[in-house]
């Protein structure tokens, strides 16, 4: 389809795949430029759009049927143009009637494309493309019907052509003239076949000329032969000899297939002719000669007809989207062979250097420590690259996040997307930077102490996926549906979620597919976890309707276990967490999965409605306690919970936009607003259990998710941190973040949560007696928007200590006694002091030495060499001093210590002392 300049975005829950198959006819059937046409459209169900009106997107080439330019009045793909509205003719069928050089404003056309679709086209609702040619002489080919026909050797091929007007006919094959048919308008001839031959069929009146290429391949002899022991799907490097690959391809029912590419002109060669396993479906072939650090592109051509790249591709080249990647973000990148092919291509390299990673003994976080921060690269930072997130970790590590999840990164159609429109689910996506750049990133961040989550989204693939168009309605196209017999695809998708092609998790070839792919991003980037996008699509069971979607389904249980088993054999540690937004009794039944081996799934646990009625100021629907674990039935906290996602509207939006207001005080007011994210986040952080933060929440992003479009740009303001009010509620969060990860009362089993009062006063309560700083925290808010006393109830009488407030005291002789709250304000108190600052100490946070991870477990690394390193507590009594043997290595070992805030003094190279603050949890 030709709709290259717009982004392929995926709105994950509202994307429904409806393309139809229409019928064009134009009139009159031949046509010049400045004559007036009309364009005819049947078959169109306009209904199943859930639309009454139809308009027409279109296109045109210059005179080589080159240079396409989109029609001036074609509007945007969500927001057609009314010019282009077709005409309801009552009968079935639309029209439309333009002159084309008035239509396209452009003179010396030689082609026009169009389709159909609704005024709104998210989801597909299209037709297929179709094309007319502009000239009132034209040449049409009637037999063959396929660019490529398939014939055995000795067989014959009819032709037959008509023009609009009496012509000379001259017939090539393979350069060569077999046949001359003069002053005819009907041209027929039938050749016989014995060799690959490419036929050019050209007819001429008065001088213009008209021609048309096809070719007919002599079907090969295709050599039965194994896999070779240990070949995987997909490029195999030959580890001992960087000159050889082979490549293996599951293609079940098909016939033969060549290897096309840049070491044979991309010309079909029986050279390249791949082997048969039809024991296994499998197409092979060992590539040798190849030069080592080149790079090599290439496609399967399957039935001689059909090109796709490799499924299995790690890296793909494409003619329409590269175009638009820098050298700051992509350096060298290959370009795609223009005028070879088209398609999606494969890059092929041997003889690189493997990456030496720097960080090899990462420790991940506790589940129920993580901190997640879920970030799209493409709206975090202008530069859109791994590197530029890179540059960005200071500010995350200051934050406190020990995770960071990115939003699908592998290769997607477009450049701009949220990523959930996958196409090669095994590619990292070129517009973010290479492979090197990403595993760079993922370095520094596990040598911060940072783990890495990718969200994966394994229940579709999109119509550019090898495996859909091989097995499609659309003769190999990016439209249409999955045939019936697809190894890979549903006809129609099986749950009530439908986006893009479903995937048939049933199938052995798409549960092999999901594993390799798995396999080779934890091998590969040495990923921490998978966020799964949209599991209850992994059902087999539900043709329609939310409520069968929705309900317990074992076959989803079973697969989606099968998935966790297989990547937990690769790393037994490894984050799997569902995006499944279900029934609790299939999430339980995650939760406790394989929890006796310290495994279990986690799952993701969206309050945000409750959360912003609450920061709102509305206390109906405020009630937020399901983000305890306890609430759920299970023994740990394995939801990740969150106020916000990349899904969900922004808490400061609806804060800004629909706040409640008493008096003078009004949620409105863009201060007000950000206090009351304080106070959210208190009543948030704090509750037992992994937490996730979508960017720039903690600096109050009040920005729709509905600007630009749900999946659209939205702005990046790092200029937040210029407002002190935003720098606050960061900060804020930030010792809230602490707090969670340096005590362990944070981790407590005994809690309470009196939250959701329709009056807005809230508390929560931890307890862990055995904790050996902290045994008690007692946290009052107020969600109203009037001052109002609260009752505490705290645990015990005595002195109790304001952690956010410097661990100023009061003194507690009554539990319940009432405290007064002013709207929005809240208490976070503890029965003994919190060390969250670094007062009686000079901290160089401005030079360049790092220390690394932090907060810690096990150990620290610094960034420079040094000459001593010694610890002391946040008493200022040393602790420790590392010996040379310590230094020299660069590894500084504190397991043996208690959790707490501690300080590294250290004098460099240079006999300068300098002192780093370090949290250990």
């Amino acid at each position: 389809m030709k709709k290259i300049t717009l982004l392929l975005l995926l709105i994950t829950t509202l994307s429904y795949s409806q393309v139809q198959n229409a019928t064009f006819s134009v009139s009159p059937t031949t046509f010049n430029e400045s004559d007036d046409i009309t364009i005819t459209v049947s078959g169109i169900t306009a209904a199943s759009w859930g639309v009454s009106e139809i308009y027409l997107w279109s296109w045109s080439y210059d005179i080589n049927d080159a240079n396409a330019m989109d029609s001036p009045t074609n509007g945007s793909w969500t927001n057609s143009n009314e010019a282009q509205k077709l005409t309801n003719n009552s009968n079935g069928t639309y029209s439309i009637t333009f002159k084309p050089s008035t239509f396209y404003n452009r003179t010396g056309l030689g082609r026009i494309g169009m389709l159909v679709k609704a005024k709104d086209g998210s989801g597909d609702k299209k037709t297929q493309d179709q094309y007319f040619e502009v000239g009132a002489y034209q040449l049409t080919l009637n037999a063959p019907t396929t660019t490529t026909t398939i014939l055995n050797s000795g067989e014959t091929l009819p032709i037959a052509a008509t023009t609009s007007l009496a012509s000379n006919f001259s017939l090539k094959a393979n350069g060569v003239v077999i046949n001359q048919q003069n002053n005819t308008s009907t041209y027929n001839y039938t050749p016989t076949v014995t060799e690959n031959t490419t036929f050019i069929l050209e007819a001429t009146n008065n001088g213009e000329i008209k021609s048309t290429t096809f070719k007919v391949i002599v079907k090969p002899t295709v050599s039965e032969a194994p896999v070779p022991a240990g070949m995987k799907d997909g490029i195999n490097l030959n580890p001992s000899d960087n000159t050889k690959a082979t490549l293996v391809f599951y293609a079940p029912e098909k016939e033969f297939i060549h290897l096309i590419g840049s070491f044979n002109n991309w010309e079909i060669n029986n050279a390249y002719l791949l082997k048969k396993d039809s024991a296994t479906d499998r197409f092979w072939i060992e590539l040798t000669n190849l030069t080592p650090q080149t790079d090599y592109t290439y496609q399967y051509i399957i039935n001689a007809d059909l090109r796709v790249a490799d499924p299995y591709s790690t890296v793909i080249l494409d003619e329409y989207n590269d175009q638009y990647i820098n050298a700051t973000t992509y350096p060298n990148l290959p370009s795609y062979p223009t005028g070879e092919t088209n398609h999606a291509v494969t890059l092929l390299r041997t003889g690189d250097a493997n990456y030496v990673w720097q960080t090899t003994n990462f420790t991940k976080p506790e589940k129920t420590d993580l901190v997640i921060y879920e970030l799209l690269i493409r709206d975090f930072d202008a530069l859109h690259s791994y590197d530029a997130v890179k540059a960005r970790l200071d500010y995350l590590e200051e934050l406190g996040i020990n995770a960071i999840e990115f939003l699908p990164v592998m290769e997607f159609d477009g450049n701009e997307s949220w990523g959930y429109n996958p196409s090669f689910h095994m590619a990292l996506d070129k517009y973010y930077g290479n492979k090197t750049s990403f595993k760079q990133f993922i370095d520094e961040c596990h040598k911060r102490g940072i783990a890495v989550i990718i969200d994966v989204a394994f229940n579709h693939a999109s119509g550019q996926n090898p495996y859909y168009r091989m097995y499609n309605t659309d003769n190999g196209g990016y439209g249409g549906q999955a045939n019936s017999d697809s190894p890979f695809f549903n006809p129609t998708a099986t749950h009530s979620y439908s986006v893009f092609n479903d995937f048939n998790h049933s199938k052995q070839a798409v549960k092999d597919y999901v594993k390799r792919v798995s396999q080779y991003w934890i091998d590969e980037y040495k990923i921490d976890g998978f966020r799964w996008d949209l599991t209850k699509g992994f059902t087999q069971n539900c043709v329609s309707g939310d409520a069968c979607t929705n309900a317990y389904q074992q076959d989803r249980v079973d697969v989606l276990k099968e998935y966790a088993d297989d990547q937990w054999e690769i790393d037994p540690n490894f984050y799997i967490i569902f995006e499944h937004l279900g029934t609790n009794e299939e999430e339980t039944e995650w939760v406790n999965y394989k929890l006796d081996e310290g495994k279990g799934i986690m799952v993701w646990g969206n309050h945000n409605h409750q959360y912003n009625q609450a920061t709102m100021g509305y206390g109906t629907e405020a009630d937020f306690s399901w983000i305890s674990y306890k609430n759920r039935g299970w023994s740990v906290p394995a939801n990740v919970s969150y106020m916000e996602s990349h899904d969900e509207e922004r808490l400061m939006y609806k804060n800004v936009q629909f706040g409640n207001a008493s008096g003078s005080y009004n949620v409105k007011d863009l201060n007000t607003a950000l206090a009351r994210e304080a106070l959210a986040g208190a009543f948030y952080f704090t509750v037992p259990g992994p937490k996730m933060i979508w960017q720039f929440g903690e600096l109050g992003y009040d920005i729709s998710i509905e600007e630009n479009g749900r999946t659209g740009n939205k702005p990046i303001l790092w200029n937040y941190l210029d407002n002190v009010n935003r720098k606050n509620l960061k900060e804020t969060w930030s010792k809230l973040i602490q707090l969670k990860l340096q005590y362990e009362i944070f981790e407590t089993s005994d809690f309470t949560l009196d939250v959701g009062n329709a009056n807005g006063l809230n508390t929560i309560h931890l307890t862990d007696a055995s904790a050996s700083d902290i045994q008690n925290i007692t946290i009052i808010g107020n969600f109203g928007v009037t001052t109002q006393s609260i009752s505490p109830t705290f645990q015990q009488t005595g002195t109790w200590y304001n952690l956010l407030e410097d661990n100023t005291t009061i003194t507690v002789t009554n539990t319940t006694a009432s405290i007064s709250l002013a709207p929005g304000e809240f208490k976070v108190y503890a029965n003994n002091p919190a060390s969250l600052s670094s007062d009686d100490f000079t901290l160089d946070d401005k030079n360049s030495m790092k220390l690394y991870p932090n907060p810690a477990k096990t150990h620290f690394v610094l960034s420079d060499k040094t000459n001593e390193v010694t610890i002391f507590d946040i008493t200022g009594k040393q602790v420790k001093s590392f010996s040379k043997e310590a230094i020299d290595s660069n590894y500084f070992e504190v397991s043996a210590f208690k959790k707490g805030v501690y300080f590294i003094r250290i004098k460099d190279v240079n006999n300068q002392i300098l002192t780093k603050k370090l949290i250990l949890n």
